[in-house]
């Protein structure tokens, strides 16, 4: 069960955090992975991991938002079966207090570079025969969080992508789903707390960890599981969902 072999896989946002997972998971389950990241030192690192493993592994250095870069990119990899969409910038901050800058780049990584991927990857997946397209969504979507504004309005924009590509591609044998995570123990995670409120990071980290009824955070590892079983052939009924990724509801008055 839960085999991946034969499949062409191209991870976005590969390096780090989800997607690192997410390729390490796949190619543990024998797929060939493309990792597609603005970072090519820490995606080599992956990559090297990988095939020290015995899996199959590339990387390509390209910044999603970026629509001509995508299109180049994804023609060179050729036909794939799955494409992971998972690079994405956060930001913290609420309606009055994000500045346009921060606003218009969340909107250009989160939001376009998701639909410069889509776009690029759905004629790849048609020669195929199909394929699957997850997007890696959040629950800030779908809740009210904090100081979230930019970042959960871009998160919203990728479920009802997620909705459309399935409605639209369902004949083509082409499935889209997305996964909503809560706050994930990552080191962008880390990174984005320390950069906005210095010196408070493990004071921030212990406060999400408490907003789960379970009492942690949940773990890059377990989004790659749950990505995994929607990629394979076992979910091949699964269209047009997403998938929050917490245990029960965040107790948001904690």
């Amino acid at each position: 069960m839960f085999s991946l072999a034969k499949k062409k896989v191209v991870i976005t946002g590969g390096a780090s955090g989800i997607g690192r997972a997410i390729a390490e998971t796949f190619a543990l389950h024998e797929a060939e992975v493309h990792i597609v990241d603005v970072n090519p030192k820490l995606a080599m690192d992956v990559v090297n991991e990988i095939r020290k493993a015995g899996g199959k592994a590339h990387t390509h250095r390209c910044n999603v938002a970026n629509h001509i870069q995508v299109k180049d990119l994804l023609t060179t990899i050729g036909d794939i079966d799955i494409l992971i969409n998972s690079a994405a910038v956060s930001h913290l901050g609420t309606a009055d207090t994000t500045c346009e800058e921060d606003f218009d780049w969340l909107m250009a990584v989160n939001i376009k570079g998701t639909y410069n991927c889509i776009h690029a990857a759905i004629p790849l997946l048609r020669n195929s025969g199909g394929g699957v397209i997850l997007n890696i969504a959040s629950v800030a979507a779908s809740i009210g969080l904090p100081e979230r504004f930019a970042y959960s309005t871009t998160k919203g924009a990728i479920t009802a992508m997620t909705l459309s590509i399935a409605r639209d591609y369902f004949y083509e044998n082409i499935r889209c789903n997305s996964i909503s995570p809560a706050s994930i123990h990552t080191p962008p995670a880390h990174a984005l707390v320390n950069d906005t409120y210095p010196g408070q990071g493990t004071i921030d980290l212990k406060k999400l960890s408490r907003l789960q009824p379970i009492g942690r955070l949940s773990t890059p590892k377990e989004a790659a599981s749950l990505a995994l079983y929607l990629c394979s052939d076992e979910a091949a009924f699964i269209t047009g969902n997403d998938y929050p990724l917490y245990w029960g509801l965040i107790k948001l008055n904690t």
